[in-house]
């Protein structure tokens, strides 16, 4: 398909549409459209060609019009044009009133997970930024566009309480930052609301897995994760204590270990099979460990997944990196 056109935008605002009973919110169609869907190339990203064709699928399919879309963590712009793309194709979203919120540093540097790639020359300029860049790739969809560049901890401090009802999460690659998104963007979650993990695949960040599975009592999986990318949709209103838990990461190892368990219990292969998820999530459980201080836990529970093929192959680094928090004398964990 080509670069869809740019809607001509309505007269005035329409009035915001009342949250979908999540009952009404089937997924299968999302997933047979996947095969199907043709986007034109688009800008470096580190999300797959399959995450990009869902993210178009549920600006264009999902999106209901009762709350805000919300990016953390746009990077060059891939993610964010196929999302701008579906976007702009849905009747649903006005383009004189919503809009995407981008979220990112915008620039290279330590402590941003930003790839040089990202520039369209390949090369930083003296700020690191490529916020420039980033424009050209969504010059066609700046009009629907509201990008917060910086820390997000600044960015977001008046993000507001307005609902969210798409949230794609590709930022909480440390405890800080996921901290930042729990307590600042999941309470705006309302029946209806669609979170997006793209790193549920990286074992590296247990908050992701062990956070939702504390959310399971109130929302729902919706299938099998898109390469590296979970979804869920909120089924009933989420209390107030059990996201302030989250926030505050208040759950033990215990308790860490157990709620991943529950979401290994609820996925296999990704969609395209090439990701065993419960095995991902086993060895998500060894760095809860490790993030926890016990080193020892962490290698008992992460030895024997050396024998998953994948693991071995994908994951060498992070056996690498346990057995090296082993042999670090106790004086210096502390």
């Amino acid at each position: 398909m080509t670069t869809p056109p740019s809607r001509a935008p309505s007269p005035s605002p329409a009035p915001r549409s009342p949250a979908p009973a999540p009952a009404d919110r089937t997924w299968a169609a999302h997933y047979d459209a996947l095969a199907g869907v043709e986007l034109p190339p688009g800008p470096y990203t580190q999300v797959s060609e399959w995450e990009r064709r869902s993210l178009y699928l549920l600006g264009r399919d999902r999106y209901r019009g009762f709350g805000d879309v919300v990016e953390l963590g746009s990077g060059g712009g891939g993610s964010t044009l196929a999302l701008a793309q579906g976007l702009a194709e849905n009747p649903r979203f006005d383009r004189t009133r919503d809009r995407l919120h981008a979220y990112d540093f915008f620039r290279v540097g330590r402590g941003t997970f930003a790839s040089p790639k990202f520039f369209s020359d390949g090369e930083p300029g003296a700020d690191g930024s490529f916020l420039a860049d980033f424009r050209d790739h969504l010059a066609d969809y700046l009009d629907l566009l509201e990008i917060h560049a910086g820390d997000l901890e600044q960015t977001s401090a008046s993000a507001g309480d307005a609902p969210v009802e798409l949230l794609h999460v590709d930022v909480a690659k440390t405890e800080r930052v996921f901290r930042l998104v729990a307590g600042r963007f999941l309470p705006r979650l309302v029946p209806g609301s669609t979170v997006l993990h793209q790193d549920f695949a990286s074992p590296r960040l247990p908050w992701l897995h062990h956070s939702t599975g504390a959310l399971l009592p109130w929302i729902d999986v919706v299938g099998p994760p898109v390469r590296s990318t979970l979804a869920f949709v909120v089924r009933e209103p989420i209390p107030a204590d059990v996201l302030a838990g989250i926030a505050r990461q208040e759950a033990g190892l215990d308790e860490q270990l157990a709620l991943i368990a529950d979401v290994q219990g609820l996925l296999g292969a990704d969609w395209t099979g090439g990701i065993p998820f419960r095995d991902v999530l086993e060895l998500s459980k060894a760095f809860a460990a490790l993030h926890a201080g016990d080193p020892e836990r962490a290698w008992r529970l992460a030895e024997p997944l050396q024998n998953v093929p994948y693991l071995a192959e994908r994951r060498a680094d992070h056996f690498d990196q346990l057995r090296r928090a082993l042999a670090e004398p106790a004086t210096r964990r502390s």
